[in-house]
């Protein structure tokens, strides 16, 4: 692993948290409308987990931010469900088994929060990502929960946990 290190997100990380978000998104191809790209909450990820029951991580590799991911209420749905959030890495962090530690990380703070399932959402080509989440314990459902805004995301998977 290096000496990369998995810390809880500091106001000063927005802009580079932003910039990775984004570069992944671009180089997956994925669409800018009904997806990540395009959430507000993008721009200030501090903010938006300063919040009851809510995290995000990044992971640091010799003071650049590699890779990151949060865990929060599940938006718009009545039940005790996190969404494991904006999980994404720079190439240079992918196949260094940190995938799995910040997944591992996200889900010890969900049960610290008392969830009892985590849900995600992902893109049908994004193959490598399901394949880290189904290593890790989640399964595929036939419908989207909750409204998370992301309907260009038709990869629904979950986990009990």
């Amino acid at each position: 692993m290096s000496n990369a290190k998995i810390r809880k997100i500091t106001r000063s990380d927005n802009a580079e948290v932003a910039q990775v978000v984004r570069e992944v998104l671009l180089e997956m191809g994925v669409p800018k409308v009904g997806t990540a790209y395009a959430d507000k909450a993008l721009d200030d990820m501090y903010a938006a987990y300063d919040m009851p029951k809510a995290t995000y991580f990044v992971i640091e590799d010799e003071g650049k931010i590699i890779g990151c991911a949060g865990i929060a209420q599940l938006d718009n749905y009545e039940g005790n469900i996190c969404e494991l959030q904006k999980m994404y890495f720079l190439e240079e962090a992918r196949g260094r088994g940190l995938g799995s530690k910040l997944i591992d990380i996200c889900l010890e703070k969900a049960r610290e929060y008392g969830f009892e399932h985590c849900y995600l959402e992902t893109m049908p080509y994004m193959k490598a990502a399901q394949n880290l989440y189904k290593k890790n314990g989640f399964e595929y459902i036939d419908a989207p929960m909750g409204n998370t805004g992301h309907y260009s995301c038709p990869v629904w998977m979950l986990k009990k946990l």
